[in-house]
């Protein structure tokens, strides 16, 4: 399992010369996940809908795209807050890149039923709203502290927050105290914006089970085992993160 440096304009041949370097699949990561999609034979009907690809893999020659992220999302989301009850909730979600779209797929699959979506490009937020035409609400990004009130759940997408990124500005005073905060950012593990749903009460879910969940079925594909998310496994991936 190796890292492999893919500068943009040169990531779509080297997705396309895998089977060549000996390579079996790859994880695919921003920036290149719609290129992923782009540059494989086939797609699953999950990495169509999400209009993106993290998972390469091949079925006899030809190069397959999948994507796990909205798997990883959920699971990681239930792991951390069993208590979280999607059906008749309402999710608030802050972004409308890549992960934004696995997000609100792995939301509706979920049975949530209304879903706030707010980014600081409010087109942006309109295009996502093919994915659930009647339970999307695109709201402006002046709107996030009025867009909790009454919200089960808030997931931030940004990489605001994230080492080496602005801050997210967000007051959560309208945030009810039952609802779950959970942040895909995992560097640093605990945001400020979990922090802060922490020190109110809030039960908050981190982006590092994201990560370990999506990983899980590529690998299983790859090497024919499908690992177990543990602590250990946490802490490995977590120090080699820092």
């Amino acid at each position: 399992y190796d890292l492999i440096p893919a500068p943009p304009e040169e990531a779509n041949n080297i997705i396309r010369g895998l089977k060549d370097q000996g390579y079996c699949g790859a994880n695919v990561t921003v920036p290149h996940k719609i290129t992923a999609l782009g540059a494989a034979d086939k797609a699953t009907d999950q990495a169509r809908r999400i209009g993106a690809a993290n998972t390469l893999y091949y079925e006899d020659t030809h190069l397959v795209a999948d994507n796990s992220d909205a798997e990883g999302f959920h699971r990681n989301l239930v792991t951390g807050a069993p208590s979280w009850r999607s059906k008749k909730s309402t999710a608030v979600v802050l972004g409308a890149g890549g992960a934004a779209r696995a997000v609100i797929v792995g939301l509706v699959d979920a049975g949530v039923a209304s879903i706030r979506l707010l980014n600081r490009t409010r087109a942006h937020a309109e295009a996502l709203k093919d994915l659930a035409p009647e339970r999307i609400q695109v709201l402006d990004w002046e709107d996030r502290r009025t867009s909790l009130e009454g919200a089960g759940l808030l997931v931030n997408t940004t990489s605001l927050g994230m080492v080496g990124k602005p801050p997210l500005e967000i007051e959560l005073a309208l945030l009810p105290k039952t609802a779950v905060v959970n942040d895909i950012v995992y560097r640093p593990l605990e945001t400020e914006l979990l922090a802060t749903a922490r020190s109110r009460g809030n039960s908050v879910v981190d982006g590092l089970g994201m990560l370990l969940y999506q990983a899980r079925p590529g690998f299983k594909i790859w090497f024919g085992r499908e690992p177990e998310v543990t602590q250990d496994l946490r802490d490995i991936v977590q120090e080699a993160a820092q």
